[in-house]
């Protein structure tokens, strides 16, 4: 089992390199030995499950670099040896499990899950079960359906079922070889590059109505990827996924139907985007009990974004604004700063916009710095720690800002908290994320808004500048549909 993990937005200027994948997460043959951080969580899980079952796990790496752009090949190759040359020495194998994250884009591969995989079925042969969990956020291509026996994607977002579809993959695999079922998957194109959002109607009941669906009448296991719109790749884009027990038949009209029900919906699942004024004055108006959360989705690290865009600080810092909180800043240099003024001191501080012009104009406030952490970090994904590094907290005229030295996107209060910044008493609280916030900011969030502010993950689907997608799509056309796209 492995982990070899990254999300590519192919338009940011962030290369990842060695780096990248070596800074936030990386582990070799010990993983799941190690406490929970994200791409390790299905290890865990595996491992837990393998060995109750009597069986024998083998581990290759674990690693999971922060999204960013092209991922360098020599990179990936370099890391993909390291998988192929595990697998080598711990063959003969029974089950190959791999978590992948599916919108992997390196130089000269722009598909490396599925070459991934491919090169494993090489070496194992075509009597070894396959099995692969994927982030929703996924580019589902034929060469990861034909290569793999079983493929399982999450199916919430924000990501809070890792380790429940480690879950499900581990027995479908073990049946699989065992000769109990004999898996075959369909796809179904929706040809519609969008978000969703599960915890919100009507996708809260889509993922419930998913899940019923598994189990019963041949139909093994269910799951919708989402895709991830920020990526030139030819098979960018939303598809439905149904894996069936030897019954390709029942797949394919099964993935159609669920697909169609995608389609359906597409107006009721279209968020609305504020401008950043707008936001601003809805809070301002607003008598909530509790701050109000607003994101900043076009500078979302989790997307490959800079996490460091001043668009909304700047037009907090014009306004006046005041009990406001904000955050995470990457901004390294700052952070330093900070640290040798020390906690308490006042001064003339540059914040943001140094990555380039997705990023806007640095800002520069008189700040005072509260609280100062040599190693921060925050709650991540389905309860594991997403490390930020040294980290700062600063005060500005009552817009308080959290820096950090490690790029991530914001996922919990106490990314804030842990440094002394209190939320209860914020008007709005700005949060540089998309959606993985939501889990952990909905309890304490009076309401949660979407901010369509400048950045390099805009919200606007249908300008996305693609070369490589050959088929038409909502939303950029009203009906993207012509003859058949099931396979």
């Amino acid at each position: 089992m492995a982990t070899l993990s990254t999300e590519t937005n192919t338009f940011s200027p962030i290369p990842t390199g060695h780096t990248a994948f070596r800074e936030r997460e990386f582990f070799r043959n010990d993983g799941s030995r190690q406490p929970p951080r994200l791409g390790n969580i299905p290890l865990h899980e595996w491992r837990r499950l393998g060995e109750a079952d009597g069986h024998e796990v083998v581990e290759s790496i674990s690693t999971f670099a922060q999204p960013a752009g092209l991922t360098l090949k020599t990179v990936y190759e370099d890391l993909r040896g390291l998988v192929l040359s595990d697998l080598k020495a711990a063959m003969p194998v029974d089950v190959v499990l791999l978590n992948l994250h599916g919108a992997m884009v390196a130089h000269g591969y722009d598909d490396c899950e599925g070459d991934l995989i491919h090169h494993v079925r090489q070496i194992v042969g075509p009597d070894v079960t396959i099995g692969v969990e994927l982030d929703l956020h996924c580019h589902l291509t034929e060469l990861m359906r034909t290569s793999a026996d079983v493929i399982v994607i999450y199916k919430e977002y924000p990501h809070t079922d890792i380790a429940d579809r480690a879950r499900d993959l581990y027995p479908l695999c073990i049946r699989t070889q065992k000769g109990e079922i004999a898996p075959v998957m369909a796809y179904y194109d929706c040809r519609m590059i969008s978000m969703w959002r599960t915890p919100e109607e009507p996708m809260r009941t889509f993922v419930a109505k998913m899940s019923a669906l598994e189990g019963k009448d041949g139909i093994l296991s269910v799951s919708f990827g989402h895709g991830f719109p920020w990526a030139d790749v030819a098979d960018v884009g939303a598809k439905m996924l149904v894996v069936a027990d030897n019954d390709m038949g029942k797949a394919q009209k099964l993935a159609r139907d669920l697909g169609q029900e995608i389609w359906a919906m597409r107006m009721a699942t279209h968020k609305v985007h504020d401008t950043v004024d707008q936001a601003i004055d809805h809070s301002l108006t607003a008598h909530a009990k509790g701050p109000i959360v607003l994101a900043d989705v076009a500078d979302n690290a989790g997307a490959g974004a800079p996490s460091d865009s001043t668009f909304v600080l700047r037009r907090l810092v014009q306004r006046k604004v005041r009990d406001v909180a904000t955050g995470l800043y990457w901004d390294p240099v700052a952070v330093q700063m900070c640290q040798e003024a020390g906690v308490g001191a006042t001064f003339d501080l540059r914040i943001g916009g140094k990555t380039g012009a997705a990023s806007g104009d640095p800002i520069d406030l008189r700040v005072t710095v509260r609280a100062l952490s040599d190693d921060h970090t925050q709650e991540g994904l389905s309860k594991g720690r997403a490390r930020l590094g040294p980290s700062a907290y600063v005060e500005a005229d009552g817009i308080h800002i959290i820096l950090i030295s490690i790029r991530q996107q914001t996922f919990a209060p106490d990314g804030f908290t842990g440094l002394g910044c209190t939320l209860h008493d914020k008007k709005m609280v700005v949060v540089k994320s998309i959606q993985h916030f939501y889990a952990c900011f909905a309890p304490v969030a009076a309401e949660i808004r979407y901010i369509a502010a400048d950045g390099a993950v805009p919200p606007d689907f249908a300008a996305i500048p693609y070369t490589k997608l050959a088929t038409p799509f909502w939303p950029r056309v009203e009906d993207p549909f012509t003859g058949s796209n099931t396979r």
